[in-house]
């Protein structure tokens, strides 16, 4: 598990390897040490007031058999994990997107068929914040304090609120 600071919010990326899977070999199935995982991380999640994306991403390695691409298949993973973590503490209302990357978007780019290339990645978004909650806040505790001299919105120069020195005689 990696965890990393992006423009987007907090990146948990969950990275396969050759003895540990998050999910059964080509299919969007989570494995129990997966759905363990996913199910610790989403009690957690919960608890937060942040929006969630989720992305699903597969090695280059096209599975024999199945009726599906690796674009299906990154995909059925994201909306799998998705779906656990909602079952597990992940609010409803909580995840607003859900990314299926194929091997598009490769982790070892020189190593295509690398199995840290599988990957879930859950990405804990910036609070946005509006105009409206600037106003909110603003309305709330008042105006913030202006240096001397600085105009407000309405162009009066507003007095420090630090007090000067007394002068020396």
């Amino acid at each position: 598990v990696v965890f990393t600071m992006t423009s987007e919010g907090l990146r948990i990326e969950m990275l396969e390897g050759e003895q540990s899977t998050f999910f059964e070999l080509g299919s969007p199935q989570p494995t129990e040490f997966g759905r363990d995982l996913l199910g610790k991380l989403a009690e957690e999640i919960g608890k937060l007031p942040n929006k969630v994306a989720i992305e699903g991403h597969t090695d280059s390695k096209s599975y024999g058999g199945r009726e599906c691409s690796n674009w299906e298949l990154s995909s059925d993973r994201a909306n799998s994990a998705r779906r656990w973590m909602q079952q597990n503490g992940i609010r409803m209302d909580q995840v607003t997107q859900v990314r299926g990357y194929a091997d598009e978007s490769p982790r070892e780019a020189a190593k295509a068929d690398d199995p840290s290339n599988r990957r879930i990645t859950v990405i804990i978004q910036y609070e946005a914040v509006t105009q409206a909650d600037i106003q909110a806040a603003l309305s709330k505790d008042g105006p913030p304090p202006v240096a001397e001299g600085a105009t407000g919105k309405a162009g009066a120069a507003k007095p420090s609120p630090v007090a000067k020195a007394p002068a020396k005689k």
